[in-house]
């Protein structure tokens, strides 16, 4: 009788456990089909490095100046040390003073991704207005 009360014990325990473990692969499959939805091609071309594309698309009419996950794209060319692409939003009107959702400027991504190029091509920019 106790072997049967253990056995029913660790059975359903390691039911529970199952069921927790699925729940958690449908949440962690949800969180990456949304990301994947939203990706911004403006913002992953300037990850990417990809100058001719970031051209393109400002010919188009993208912003400069616009947030995708809270940062503008100046901050994820600084992230990146992408110094063409960062080039390119400036001379098309990047504000290298806009801070991200959480306080952050470009200028401070570059120094905390430790991107010299790019933190010397913002500083300079800075310093000529």
């Amino acid at each position: 009788m106790k072997k049967t009360i253990i056995l029913s014990a660790i059975a359903l325990s390691c039911s529970f456990t199952a069921i927790n473990a699925e729940n958690v692969n449908e949440l962690t499959n949800s969180a990456i089909e949304t990301a994947v939805k939203e990706k911004s091609p403006f913002h992953m071309s300037i990850v990417k490095g990809d100058v001719e594309t970031v051209q393109k698309l400002i010919e188009l009419g993208a912003d400069v100046n616009e947030k995708w996950n809270g940062l503008t794209p100046a901050m994820y060319a600084a992230k990146y040390n992408r110094t063409d692409v960062l080039v390119v939003l400036i001379d098309n009107g990047a504000n290298l003073k806009t801070k991200c959702d959480k306080g952050h400027t470009a200028l401070e991504y570059a120094e905390l991704s430790n991107a010299k190029d790019a933190k010397n091509v913002i500083k300079k920019e800075l310093k000529k207005k």
